[in-house]
């Protein structure tokens, strides 16, 4: 995966992704015009701006002549914190059990670096007729440990009420933590059943992704469905998404965590 540098100017540093920054640290990487602001002056780019013009300027007895518009600001680079929220489906279409057990185990090594990198990881299953925040975004593995005791299984698939619910979580966390990067890694097979409107389950749940998109949320589909019967499902909500999907070989918690892991680094 190829992603340009996530543009969003944030001031709190992290440890595994880049961001832009508006502070004076963090690696310099170009100029762009100051337009009048004297702060953090790229002066080699200013030089550079200014160089063609030398002969036509008066100097008053400098030997280089530099205008306003000529100033140049540093555009600087730093490492950003992640918020990686699972949103799993829980529901009896797919071997819930083993899904559970293997995202557990990705979430728990996920936290077992997120306070070196803060990052924050949080937990959304979907079943029955609802889906539920297990674990709210978090770096503490004891809260991890208590909350992912014990996770329900079993119904039907409410998939559009989990994106709807990851969706609030998400710009809740946008709003109070502007510097963090949010991910969505959805684990599912697309095949929503139960709707929360008078919309068909699969309309109203591609629905659901198109404002996850267009909230400017990152989000990955880990495609849950076996090869033999896969109906492209888990595909059309990934485009919905404008997400890569991707179809595990091993349903592992040591597979999940390197996907999670690869992403984080594009």
């Amino acid at each position: 995966m190829q992603t340009p540098l996530d543009k969003l100017t944030r001031r709190q540093a992290g440890k595994r992704s880049f961001t832009r920054t508006d502070r004076k640290r963090g690696r310099y990487i170009q100029a762009r015009p100051a337009h009048g602001k004297i702060r953090d002056i790229a002066f080699d780019a200013t030089i550079r701006a200014a160089a063609p013009f030398q002969l036509q300027r008066e100097h008053h007895d400098t030997a280089f002549a530099i205008k306003v518009d000529d100033l140049q600001q540093k555009v600087r680079v730093r490492r950003a914190a992640n918020l990686i929220l699972f949103v799993v489906d829980a529901s009896w279409s797919m071997a819930a059990a083993e899904r559970m057990e293997a995202t557990k185990g990705a979430i728990m090594s996920l936290l077992m670096d997120a306070y070196q990198r803060r990052d924050q990881v949080g937990l959304i299953v979907f079943q029955k007729e609802q889906a539920r925040l297990i674990l709210p975004p978090t770096s503490s593995v004891e809260l991890a440990k208590h909350a992912l005791a014990d996770v329900p299984v079993g119904g039907k698939t409410p998939l559009s009420a989990g994106l709807l619910l990851a969706y609030r979580v998400l710009t809740q966390q946008m709003r109070l933590h502007p510097e963090t990067m949010p991910l969505m890694i959805l684990l599912t097979d697309g095949a929503g059943n139960v709707s929360m409107s008078d919309l068909p389950a699969q309309e109203e749940a591609h629905r659901m992704a198109a404002v996850i998109r267009e909230a400017g949320i990152r989000s990955v589909v880990i495609n849950m469905e076996h090869a033999s019967f896969d109906r492209g499902l888990a595909q059309a909500l990934a485009d919905e998404l404008d997400a890569p999907c991707y179809t595990l070989r091993q349903l592992k918690a040591e597979t999940i965590y390197k996907t999670v892991r690869d992403e984080l680094k594009t």
